[in-house]
């Protein structure tokens, strides 16, 4: 905990176990990652280095509709395969939680090593919840299985979820209508959480997908935070104004919307998400018999090379843009790093039969790199009145996005320091206290006496992104000192091996905090 905040000249150091000399360098609350993929990571690599080595001392979970709880056995064994590409699927992992609260108290449970290694919160993710529910397979849920999802979500809630999040390109999260959706955030809403939507499409008809979040959460009462909200694909370059006039106009309206961004122009996925979503129906089995169906595989490529996947956010997959990132068959190795097209052109298939048959060898499991961004509109996103970081990253694969070890310290260095977008202060605010207002972290994102010390301390002078496209694996320059609830996790630029991080958890009182901490202590 923060004992004092004063300045160098009355600050006292009598009792202190060790005094840090921190001239020339800025003193931050840790920066809160709004977009995390470490679900499992967390627990396997429990180092958590890309994460740590720029700053970020607390994470939140459970993102894009899939994760591995609320779950039950074979749930459990169907996202485990689907999110292979997202966070790998270790086989002599101990799998010993099902339910939401025991996926929490995994976290903060102690081995040899400690905890966990930042702090970290949980979304209840709607695609996992249907998946429980009613399967893999697309459909509308009958009343009961509809009160049975509701009854899930609030079960996860009561357990500690801050709020839920949905892939609406994924499935089985892309299968539910907008009124299943406003039963689910009905439930979060009451319970004071927020709903995190990936939504439908962030190329055609993107403002449209906005559009319905936004009105689901009016109408239902629930709050809203837009994940990784950007403006993709050549049909929306420069139009991240007219997202921010929709989003100004329901936030005038007394709406409560906070959206979060990587500084990145790809995206990153998996190969999978490429497919429609009627040919992804019923799991990895029945997707993979599609694949090798000749009928069915000539509609599969009708969709995805002339009408436009819904996977692929309504358009056409264009296999320049796709660049591979990791896989799991070691006999495919040599593909990362380079597009669908360009292993197309080397090996003389189709572009559509390289797709299908890296799908098949890898059963579903490829991650890639997708490059459709533009940066006017990340630009013109960041500096929104409701605005925080989400690095989105993928820690997997042998060519992850280099936003999982650059994202914070690219904010920071880049676009604060070297482009002036936005004033240090101002950029810390977005990666602190404006997602920690958001997480009801009460005792969080500031440098407060009274406050958890989730502190970092670097140099505005030479913080920058070191991991690139090329050698994503890089941590940061110019970070000094990391601590995650006064315990030092980077020291002196240097890992330290700490594991300090805890489980926080959403309780009845609405607000969110680890288990055992002083409610009065947050005033």
């Amino acid at each position: 905990m923060i004992a004092e905040v004063a300045d160098a000249g009355s600050l006292t150091a009598a009792g202190a176990d060790r005094v840090i000399d921190a001239h020339g360098l800025v003193l931050s609350p840790g920066f809160i990652d709004m977009h995390a993929h470490s679900d499992l990571q967390l627990l396997v690599n429990r180092d958590h280095y890309a994460k740590l080595s720029q700053g970020v001392t607390t994470e939140l979970l459970g993102q894009d509709g899939l994760s591995y709880a609320p779950v039950d056995d074979a749930t459990l064994a169907g996202v485990r395969e689907k999110i292979a590409g997202w966070n790998g699927n270790p086989a002599d992992f101990d799998w010993n939680w099902r339910s939401v609260g025991e996926y929490l108290d995994r976290l903060d449970a102690e081995d040899s090593g400690g905890r966990i290694a930042t702090n970290a919160a949980y979304l209840v993710p709607q695609g996992t919840v249907r998946a429980m529910v009613m399967g893999f397979d697309e459909g509308d849920p009958t009343p009961e299985q509809q009160q049975r999802m509701q009854d899930v979500v609030r079960a996860a809630m009561e357990e500690g979820a801050v709020g839920m999040s949905s892939g609406l390109t994924y499935t089985p999260g892309m299968y539910a209508t907008t009124e299943e959706l406003a039963g689910l955030c009905r439930v979060v809403g009451e319970l004071g959480g927020f709903y995190a939507p990936h939504h439908r499409s962030y190329c055609k008809n993107a403002l449209g997908a906005y559009a319905e979040m936004i009105d689901l959460s009016r109408h239902s009462g629930c709050a809203l935070h837009l994940s990784h909200a950007t403006m993709n694909f050549a049909e929306n370059k420069g139009r991240a104004g007219e997202l921010l006039d929709l989003i100004d106009s329901a936030l005038d309206d007394g709406a409560d919307i906070t959206l979060d961004t990587y500084p990145y122009l790809p995206g990153a996925t998996t190969l999978s998400a490429i497919l429609p979503g009627w040919a992804s129906a019923g799991g990895t089995e029945a997707t993979l018999a599609r694949l090798s169906d000749p009928a069915t595989r000539a509609r599969i490529r009708e969709t995805v090379e002339i009408y436009g996947s819904d996977g692929c956010h309504g358009v056409v997959a264009e296999w320049d843009t796709l660049e591979i990132s990791g896989v799991q068959n070691p006999a495919l190795a040599g593909y990362v790093g380079r597009t669908i097209k360009d292993i197309a052109a080397e090996t003389g298939e189709e572009a559509f039969d390289v797709f299908a048959r890296i799908l098949t060898d890898e059963r579903l499991g490829t991650g890639i790199l997708q490059h459709v961004g533009h940066e006017e509109n990340v630009q013109t996103i960041m500096k929104h009145r409701t605005h925080t970081g989400g690095s989105d990253g993928l820690l997997v694969g042998a060519k992850p996005h280099p936003r999982a070890w650059g994202t914070f310290p690219r904010y920071l260095g880049h676009y604060s320091r070297d482009l002036g977008l936005l004033s240090v202060e101002d950029m810390v605010h977005h990666l602190t206290g404006r997602p920690a207002a958001r997480l009801k972290l009460r005792n969080r994102g500031l440098i407060r006496e009274g406050f958890a010390a989730d502190v970092v301390l670097f140099d505005p002078e030479t913080i920058r992104d070191e991991a690139t496209f090329d050698n994503p694996r890089q941590a940061a320059s110019g970070i000094h000192y990391v601590f995650v609830n006064g315990t030092a996790a980077i020291d002196g630029g240097r890992p330290t091996g700490a594991r300090s991080g805890r489980a926080l958890r959403r309780h009845r009182d609405g607000l969110t905090r680890e288990a055992g901490f002083n409610r009065e202590g947050m005033q």
